[in-house]
């Protein structure tokens, strides 16, 4: 929590520079939902316009966090999988079924890399829980939980119902529900009549508008340390999305366990601090932004450029567990350093960004 508060409280100062420009009147609003910190800040929108439309949109967040949990009792997702893992088919509503549509079709374009069917895999890593303790899974139970290979290629749609083929599917959508509900909340805001604001889910962020008469800058956190990198300039409709191992994590002799476990493996020891993609407009901006960082914090440096442009990604940052950085030939224009790695290279495979 101290730590997530030490970055809310970076991203709001960085959102809050003062430029030379005309200041604009400034609005915020904050929850805790999905395990993280939310702050939504609008501006040059009048009060009595900004305060309801944050206040429906939090509320819808509050809803999504119940709905779409993975380990309470009375969340659809958890009767969900209880259904799959007695074998038995099961209906849900429109919404959570074209959650899991697209969990399907992401899972797909990722080749594997990104796996929303791992719920058990997850729980038996510990990180089905507010709190974990620092301990491996039990060898046995992690292979036959593996040699199972629960899939989303495993899970059948017909109308309302969702059935599996394979019963140790379980469903765990921690991986995509923050940019899902990022982009949800972008279209709630602009039908209210909100035209600029910084939407921050737990560090998955996608603005609208700009801030007055500048664009919206945010932070982006050095994995080691709890200050900003650098600063990233968001224009209108972009979304920035990072997957770090410096959030949800555990060390035991000397190596560090983070909650984003390999599907390929079962390993949650990471082997990158961490995977930032920046997002062009789009109707599914924040979606992508959450969901292709899973890859590419997985994969081999030398597919990183394949892996993103099956997801329309040219802006990619990396840093190895080293601290060695990599960042796309798009992505070097857009970040400003405030600490400057000590080795920064360009990854290979991408096309040259625009002149």
């Amino acid at each position: 929590m101290r730590r997530l508060s030490r970055l809310a409280g970076l991203l709001a100062a960085l959102m809050l520079l003062a430029g030379c420009q005309r200041e604009p009147t400034l609005w915020q609003q904050e929850s805790y939902v999905f395990g993280t910190r939310v702050q939504i800040t609008t501006a040059d929108v009048p009060e009595n316009v900004a305060r309801p439309a944050v206040a429906a949109a939090l509320a819808d967040l509050d809803r999504w966090h119940v709905r779409l949990h993975a380990w309470r009792d009375d969340s659809e997702l958890t009767r969900i999988n209880r259904a799959l893992a007695a074998g038995q088919p099961v209906d849900t509503d429109s919404e959570v079924l074209g959650l899991l549509r697209q969990a399907q079709d992401i899972s797909a374009r990722a080749e594997g890399l990104f796996n929303p069917a791992i719920g058990q895999l997850v729980a038996l890593w510990g990180f089905h829980a507010d709190s974990f303790a620092p301990v491996r899974p039990e060898p046995g139970a992690l292979a036959r939980l593996l040699a199972s290979a629960p899939s989303m290629a495993d899970v059948q749609f017909d109308g309302q119902r969702v059935s599996s083929r394979n019963r140790a599917v379980s469903f765990d959508l921690g991986g995509m529900a923050k940019g899902w509900a990022l982009d949800r909340v972008a279209d709630r805001l602009r039908q209210a009549g909100v035209k600029s604001a910084l939407i921050n889910i737990g560090g998955n962020i996608l603005a609208l508008g700009s801030k007055g008469d500048t664009p919206w800058k945010v932070g982006l956190q050095a994995p080691r340390d709890n200050q900003a990198m650098a600063v990233i300039v968001l224009h209108d409709g972009e979304a920035l999305g990072t997957s770090g191992d410096y959030q949800r994590y555990f060390e035991l002799d000397g190596v560090r366990y983070c909650h984003l476990i390999d599907p390929r493996n079962g390993s949650a020891a990471c082997q990158r601090q961490a995977a930032t993609v920046l997002v062009e407009p789009g109707p599914d901006a924040g979606l992508r932004s959450d969901v292709a960082s899973k890859p590419l914090f997985f994969a081999p440096r030398a597919d990183i450029a394949r892996l993103a442009g099956r997801f329309a990604i040219r802006d990619v940052l990396l840093v190895e567990a080293d601290g060695h950085t990599w960042l796309s030939p798009a992505m070097q224009p857009r970040v400003q350093w405030l600490q400057r790695p000590a080795q920064v290279d360009v990854l290979t495979g991408f096309a040259e960004a625009p002149t």
